[in-house]
């Protein structure tokens, strides 16, 4: 692909940024609306999980697949098609009748979604070569997380408060087409040199192995964890981990390729990745829940009190692409990893029915500053782990990493809470106990403070100079790979 002028690329990045803006919004703002679509559907906690869950489960599901076929037949293609059905999923989950028919449309969306950020970072790596312009452009898209947590649960809770829930899906609409349309027009096409082949075997059980974990997660309060299907997923889930680490390593093009992880970098952005999104998941779905169930607000002020965390997440993610770009990952993620704890252990300490708003800020401030902080290097290290005509893959595989961390972080605290509680979470309009429910929640944010704990463990253990060799090596040693295959092709 030939180098494009510096306004065009900026501008590329700018369309690529349009789909992580519904993408993001969508969550931020869904997280406002749950408790709307309880009473509205009659949902019951476990379907509360799962309208979160079955949309991020086949989004981590299919990102790599999406990566490498984008890596195929065409970036441009792949992310035209993710953007159509992303829109037209949207849609169908506005006028969803029932939560069965909302959970199978936040499917579809995961199917679009599935071809929108992975392909679309990859674009913006193969628009931005040099590698600190590249690190500025990540720092960019991070940022655009921060604008849709600061809009997402300002602007759902005010639709949900004037149109109900079902107005959060309306706005994905308009943005969709006109980045469809920007698309066309603007966004150059790109292919990988040599393109992965299609690993069907590996696909299915990745499907697998999520799906029966997440299941056995969340249906483990109300079926109890000793009943026959929990511990039948639970065995599943392990037979398809066990297929996964046996077949993988067999084939020239593995869906999850473990050669990865003998880069020290690569390996610390992956677990990091998980656990910054598990406690992105676990956070929303306490406070939202917390905000309007508890101290009894309406969605919009709920919203309002978010707005803390989604400020400092904006202002944070470019700071941390810039020093990403100069200085390397290491401080972003020690900074991260810091301010997600204390933010939690200020929370498990303080939490209470009638907890100061001034305390309540804080929190929310530093676990802003903590999330902001934590994506530019995880992308960025990624992305440097792989030879960039496989970009897809790289961007695939953080991405994955994110969805993963944010579907466990909502089953395992909502089974928690659940379990904590007392409350059987088959049954509908549960309206948990206010001392039960700050109780349960003090045990998920001691959880939540150990996932910061472990960011800032792993942030000083992975970024720095003993480290960097063995990334080094994996470049070089998939690079040969590539080239020797190429050559046999």
């Amino acid at each position: 692909m030939a180098q494009l002028a510096p306004r065009r690329r900026w501008l590329v990045l700018a369309i690529c940024c349009l789909s992580l803006l519904i993408v993001s919004l969508d969550v931020t703002a869904l997280s406002v609306a749950l408790p709307s679509i309880q009473r509205d559907l009659g949902s019951s906690v476990s379907g509360l999980q799962w309208t979160v869950d079955g949309y991020t489960l086949v989004l981590a599901s299919l990102l790599m697949f999406s990566g490498s076929l984008a890596d195929r037949v065409g970036r441009r293609r792949v992310f035209q098609a993710g953007l159509a059905v992303f829109t037209t999923a949207s849609l169908l989950c506005s006028l969803a009748p029932g939560l069965g028919w909302l959970i199978a449309a936040r499917v579809l969306q995961a199917v679009g979604g599935s071809m929108l950020n992975p392909v679309a970072m990859s674009i913006i790596s193969n628009v931005f070569t040099d590698s600190r312009e590249r690190a500025r452009a990540i720092g960019v898209w991070s940022g655009v997380v921060g604008i849709s947590m600061a809009a997402g649960p300002i602007m759902g809770g005010a639709l949900v408060e004037a149109a109900g829930w079902r107005a959060i899906f309306w706005i994905n609409v308009p943005i969709g087409l006109a980045a469809l349309a920007l698309t066309r027009r603007y966004v150059p096409e790109s292919r990988a040199a040599r393109p992965r082949r299609v690993d069907p075997i590996g696909q299915l059980l990745v499907i697998v192995l999520l799906a029966t974990v997440t299941y056995a997660i969340i249906e483990s309060p109300a079926q109890g964890g000793d009943s026959p299907l929990v511990v039948a997923c639970a065995l599943t889930a392990l037979g398809a981990l066990l297929g996964l680490l046996w077949y993988e390593p067999r084939r020239a093009d593995p869906l999850v390729d473990l050669r990865l992880f003998r880069s020290v970098p690569f390996s610390g952005a992956t677990v990091t990745a998980v656990a910054a999104f598990f406690s992105l998941g676990g956070f929303l779905f306490i406070s939202s829940l917390y905000l309007q169930h508890v101290r009894g607000y309406d969605p919009l002020h709920a919203g309002l009190f978010m707005l803390p965390m989604a400020t400092m997440a904006l202002f944070s993610a470019p700071l941390s692409g810039r020093i990403v770009g100069t200085r390397g990952p290491r401080a972003p993620l020690l900074i991260a990893g810091t301010a997600l704890s204390a933010s939690a252990t200020l929370q498990a300490l303080t939490y209470s029915t009638h907890l100061s708003a001034t305390v309540l800020f804080t929190a929310y401030t530093l676990f802003g500053v903590g999330f902001g902080m934590v994506n530019a290097p995880i992308t960025n290290t990624a992305i440097a782990s792989l030879p960039r005509s496989q970009a897809g893959v790289a961007a695939a595989m953080a991405s994955t990493s994110r969805q993963l961390g944010q579907a466990l972080g909502v089953a395992v605290i909502g089974a928690l809470l659940a379990t904590d509680t007392h409350l059987n979470p088959a049954a509908t309009h549960p309206h948990p106990d206010p001392t039960a429910f700050i109780d349960g929640s003090r045990t998920a944010w001691w959880l939540i403070a150990g996932c910061g704990g472990a960011i800032l463990l792993i942030g000083t253990l992975t970024s720095g100079h003993h480290a960097q060799p063995t990334a080094q090596r994996t470049t070089q040693q998939l690079a040969t790979k590539e080239t020797q295959t190429t050559v046999k092709a």
